[in-house]
């Protein structure tokens, strides 16, 4: 599936100087790093939020987890009112395969939100919608296009150490 002509198009309307990166079939933003052989915190997560009825999209380097409590008092929500929806929204609500949630919320008319940590990224690779091709853009270009809510909701991400199960003889 190519990326939107309606996202092209728009981004071409703006001004915006973006260059479309065609890898292998990916479906996480790990396998997208690892394919592209880039940084991970160059590569971004799109993750789709539901804040007590309303959506939003949530934006952070994929070097990096969401933390629902944060991103609640960024909001200044209710914490039980922040949750990640069923993939099934996705494909009912806006009418894309879970995993190919495009980085631009104006396309799916939701704001979106941006964590700070992703001001450090020069050059972000962002989700365009389709499992084989993304787009590299300038960070403050995407900013300029999307004019997202900024706020600080990620965490470090933990890398989980495999135990090696000893035997006793």
């Amino acid at each position: 599936m190519p990326i939107s002509k309606k996202l092209l198009k728009k981004l071409e309307e703006a001004g915006i100087k973006h260059e479309i990166i065609n890898h292998r079939k990916v479906f996480t933003a790990l396998d997208a790093a690892a394919t592209l052989k880039v940084k991970l915190e160059q590569v971004v997560k799109s993750l789709l939020i539901k804040v007590d009825k309303d959506f939003y999209l949530a934006l952070l380097p994929a070097n990096k987890n969401l933390d629902l409590k944060k991103l609640a008092k960024s909001l200044s929500v209710p914490q039980k009112k922040v949750s990640i929806p069923k993939e099934k929204v996705m494909k009912t609500k806006f009418k894309v395969k879970p995993g190919a949630m495009s980085a631009f919320g104006s396309i799916y008319k939701i704001p979106v939100i941006v964590d700070k940590s992703l001001m450090k990224v020069r050059d972000g690779i962002f989700s365009s919608g389709s499992f084989v091709e993304s787009l590299r853009i300038k960070t403050k270009d995407y900013l300029k296009f999307e004019e997202p809510i900024e706020a600080n909701f990620s965490v470090v991400k933990k890398i989980k150490k495999s135990k090696v199960n000893k035997k006793k003889k």
